[in-house]
């Protein structure tokens, strides 16, 4: 019986598969700033991903975009502040990055160009 256990728990065992489409909405924008340039050095990337995202949806889609291998994914989300507009209150959206470490060698190539 155990051994039909571990024969089916390793057939079940399949990567999540996303199609290009749903992979562009799970990635908003690269973010580029003096830190996350700084960053990039290291092999982290940072990104804005869309706010149910998760972890696994968020390595998949730079994989498939991408074509590299992903190491680690971070995420943090920053939830929304009250701001005045004039007199006018109102709320600045609620957002999520994700810092995304990848192997050794890899790299993805945001700035085209010069």
């Amino acid at each position: 019986m155990k051994q039909a256990r571990k024969k089916f728990n390793k057939v079940n065992k399949k990567k999540p598969v996303i199609s290009g489409s749903i992979a562009y909405r799970i990635l908003i924008e690269p973010i580029i700033t003096e830190a996350a340039t700084i960053a990039m050095e290291l092999n982290k990337y940072t990104f804005k991903v869309a706010i149910d995202a998760t972890k696994i949806q968020i390595k998949s889609a730079i994989e498939e975009l991408y074509k590299v291998k992903v190491i680690a994914v971070n995420t943090l989300n920053s939830h929304r502040k009250a701001v005045n507009y004039g007199r006018t209150p109102g709320f600045k959206a609620a957002s999520k990055k994700a810092i995304i470490t990848l192997k050794e060698g890899d790299s993805i190539e945001l700035f085209k160009g010069a």
